[in-house]
């Protein structure tokens, strides 16, 4: 039997995030900027904070790819955006400026240890892959079951995530 030649890291991971990029930009098409301050519990995130740490959290991603450390006391953290409007454009820019920092990459510097660090203080070290999959892939996506919920919650239609919701068909 003839196998296909495999994909390098860069090609797979670039078509994961493409997929998981599109079904939550969709989820987040739903959030209304007038309700953007509700919250279903007192500990809980708002719905406009949550939508924004969603959009900025892909940009962590490219910062990864761009060096073997980030500082967060030298570097200032975007705001979160104001309106539902800013949050997809910051989504959308995001997105766009992690394809291209991805394409850069190649399959050995995922392998190499990137770092989080707060001044002196080492808060992570972890492989590039680990940071794919952990700190931007399964984040996000815990991030998009909660905003669904969110969503379920104010009544809002939930989009079609991994299959159809109660609102929508899967996309095909």
């Amino acid at each position: 039997m003839i196998h296909p030649p495999q994909p390098n890291l860069q090609t797979a991971l670039g078509h994961e995030l493409k997929h998981e990029l599109a079904i939550t930009r969709r989820v987040l098409e739903r959030v209304p900027t007038e309700q953007f301050g509700w919250q279903p519990h007192a500990k809980s995130m708002s719905l406009g904070t949550l939508a924004g740490h969603m959009a900025n959290l892909i940009g962590f991603l490219e910062l990864s790819l761009q060096g073997s450390a980030f500082d967060l006391a030298a570097n200032k953290m975007p705001d979160n955006p104001a309106t539902a409007a800013d949050v997809l454009a910051r989504f959308d820019l995001n997105a766009e400026n992690l394809h291209k920092a991805l394409a850069d990459v190649s399959d050995d510097a995922f392998n190499d240890i990137w770092s989080l660090t707060h001044g002196d203080k080492t808060l992570l070290s972890l492989p590039r892959t680990a940071v794919v999959r952990t700190m931007v892939l399964n984040h996000l996506i815990h991030h998009r079951g909660q905003l669904s919920v969110y969503l379920r919650l104010l009544d809002i239609p939930v989009p079609a995530i991994y299959g159809g919701s109660a609102d929508e068909a899967p996309k095909r």
